[in-house]
C-alpha cells in the first residue's frame, strides 16, 4: 500500500472471545491486566509507544521503525485474538476527505485487481457504513487503476474503520495467540524436563493466562541443566516475559540411587514420578502455589496408564494439571514445531527412561504402598532443602557467574572462528571465517572442529550463545567465547 508521510503505525488488538463474554468486572480486570502486560513488554522496546485501552479492544501506536518488533511481541502475547495493522488519519470530517485518503492509500495494492470496501463506523455521522462503502468504492474505482468492484469474490478487501473523525485503514490482519492475559489465572509450577511434552504443556498454561514457573529435576549433570534452562528461558522470553517467574533446580542423583537401592525394578519408574511430585509439592507450598503441571499423556509410556497416574497422584494434595492427557505424540510435536521448542526437545536426553526396566503398566495400590515404605525419605528431604531457585531472566548471569564467558566485540581474523548458532538459514557477516552450525547440531558438529582454534559463538541476543559456550567449555574443555558485535 502507498503510505503517507506519517511516522507512526497503529495496531488494533481484538480480545480473546472468552474475555468478551465474561461479566463486566472480570472483563475489566482482564483488559487491565493485558494493558499492564503490554506496558511491561514494550518498555524496553521504545518508551514512545502508546497503548490505549477500550472496553472491547486495545490500540497500540508505535514508531514505524519499531513496527516489526512490536508486531512480533503482540502475536506472542496471550489474550489477543486478532492483530490488525492500520494507518491512522485524523480530522476526517467528511466523506470527501475519507474517499480521497482511502483511494490514495490503497491505489498501488488494487491496481489491476478487483476490490470491495468494508467499513465499520463508531460515533455520530450524517452517513452510515453502507454509504461509506458505496461512496468510497465508487470514488476509488474512478481514481485508481483498479479493475472493478466485486462485492462477492474480490481480489482485495479494503477494510476501514471510522471512529468519530479518526479514519483507520486496515493494512494487514493476523491471528493472535488467543487465551487469557498472563496474571489473570494464578500461578502453577511446571515439572520441566525440556522434552517435547513438558515444553508444550508449559506453553499451553502460559497461553491460558497462568503464570508458569519451572522446576527441574537434574539427573544428567551440568549439560542437562543448561539444556533445560535454555528452553525455559526461550519459552519465558517469547510468551511470558510480562511477568518474572522462577526456575528451581533439584539435584536428583542421590534420589535415583536410593530408588535403585530400595525399590523393585518394575516399580522404579512410577516411584520416580511420585517422588518428583512430592518434591514439587514442597516447593509449591513454599511459593504458595496451588497447582502442579506435567506433560504426561495417557498411555504414552508405561508410567502414564490411568492406573499408574492414579498411583502417582496419590502422593500429593495439589491439583495436577495435564493439558496433554489426551493428545498424541504427532500432535505434541506439531505444537512444539509451531512454538519453536522442537529443536530444543530433539536434542534433550530422556533421563527418566534409565530406570524404567520391565515397568509395570497396571500397578497395585497395595504393592505400591509396600515399595514406598522401603524408601529413605531423608534423601528426598535433603534434595529439596538443597534446591536452587533463580528468576528465569537471571539464568545467563547465573550460569556464567562462576566461570564467566568472555565476550568479544572486535574479532581477530587470524585467530578467531565465528560460529553462527541461530536456527535461521542466514549467516552473520563477519571479518573472520564464519561457520553455520545451528544450536541443535552444535554438540555433535563441534567435536569435528580443530581444537587449536578459538571459537566465538553468535546469536541475536547473546543468550543462547552464552549458554552453549558454557556447555562446550565444561564438556569439551574448548576455547569458546561469545561474539557480540557493537
Amino acid at each position: 500500500m502507498t503510505h503517507t508521510s506519517i511516522q507512526t503505525q497503529k495496531f488494533i488488538l481484538k480480545l480473546f472471545p472468552e474475555i468478551m463474554v465474561k461479566g463486566s468486572s472480570a472483563k475489566k480486570q482482564m483488559v487491565n491486566q493485558l494493558f499492564q502486560n503490554l506496558q511491561t513488554l514494550f518498555k524496553p522496546v521504545d518508551d514512545t509507544i502508546q497503548i490505549k485501552k477500550f472496553s472491547d479492544k486495545i490500540e497500540v501506536v508505535t514508531p514505524v521503525a519499531k513496527v516489526e518488533k512490536v508486531r512480533t511481541i503482540l502475536l506472542n502475547t496471550p489474550g489477543i485474538e486478532q492483530v490488525l495493522e492500520a494507518l491512522q488519519f485524523d480530522h476526517m470530517e467528511s466523506l470527501d476527505a475519507i474517499k480521497a485518503q482511502v483511494a490514495k492509500t490503497v491505489a498501488d495494492e488494487i491496481a489491476g485487481k478487483s476490490f470491495v470496501v468494508r467499513a465499520k463506523r463508531t460515533g455520530s455521522h450524517p452517513f452510515n457504513s453502507s454509504e461509506i462503502e458505496r461512496v468510497v468504492g465508487g470514488y476509488t474505482l474512478a481514481h485508481t487503476d483498479a479493475k472493478k468492484v466485486d462485492l462477492h469474490h474480490p481480489d482485495v478487501t479494503v477494510r476501514i474503520e471510522l471512529i468519530n473523525h479518526q479514519l483507520n485503514i486496515i493494512t494487514a490482519k493476523y491471528d493472535g495467540l488467543s487465551g487469557f492475559p498472563i496474571g489473570t489465572q494464578g500461578d502453577i509450577l511446571s515439572l520441566m524436563s525440556g522434552g517435547f511434552d513438558s515444553t508444550v504443556a508449559s506453553f499451553l498454561t502460559m497461553k491460558r493466562g497462568i503464570k508458569t514457573h519451572f522446576i527441574f529435576f537434574n539427573l544428567g549433570g551440568t549439560a542437562h541443566e543448561i539444556g533445560v534452562k535454555q528452553v525455559a528461558w526461550y519459552l519465558w522470553s517469547k510468551y511470558g516475559a510480562s511477568h518474572r517467574v522462577k526456575f528451581i533446580t533439584i539435584g536428583f542423583e542421590d534420589v535415583v540411587a536410593e530408588i535403585f537401592r530400595s525399590t523393585a525394578e518394575t516399580y522404579m519408574g512410577v516411584t520416580l514420578k511420585r517422588l518428583m511430585l512430592m518434591a514439587a509439592e514442597k516447593i509449591a507450598d513454599n511459593m504458595e502455589i496451588d497447582a502442579l503441571l506435567t506433560g504426561e499423556s495417557v498411555a504414552q509410556v508405561s508410567s502414564q496408564t490411568l492406573r499408574n497416574l492414579a498411583l502417582i497422584d496419590q502422593v500429593t494434595n495439589k491439583l495436577v494439571l495435564r493439558p496433554l492427557a489426551t493428545t498424541n505424540k504427532p500432535e505434541i510435536i506439531r505444537i512444539a514445531d509451531q512454538i519453536g521448542t522442537r529443536r530444543f526437545a530433539e536434542n534433550m536426553p530422556e533421563y527418566c527412561g534409565v530406570i524404567s526396566k520391565n515397568p509395570i503398566t497396571h500397578g497395585s495400590f497395595k504393592r505400591m504402598e509396600r515399595e514406598a515404605k522401603r524408601f529413605d525419605y531423608t534423601v528426598l528431604d535433603k534434595a529439596v532443602s538443597d534446591a536452587k531457585s533463580i528468576y528465569v531472566d537471571e539464568i545467563v548471569e547465573d550460569i556464567t557467574q562462576n566461570a564467566p564467558i568472555d565476550v568479544v566485540q572486535t574479532p581477530d581474523p587470524d585467530s578467531h572462528v565465528i560460529i553462527d548458532i541461530r536456527a535461521e538459514e542466514e549467516t552473520v557477516q563477519t571479518p573472520c571465517k564464519t561457520l553455520k552450525i545451528p544450536f541443535y547440531r552444535l554438540k555433535t558438529e563441534f567435536k569435528k572442529l580443530p581444537k587449536e582454534k578459538t571459537y566465538l559463538l553468535y546469536c541475536d541476543k547473546g543468550v543462547m550463545s552464552r549458554l552453549h559456550a558454557q556447555y562446550l567449555k565444561d564438556a569439551e574443555g574448548a576455547d569458546v567465547k561469545v561474539y557480540r558485535p557493537e
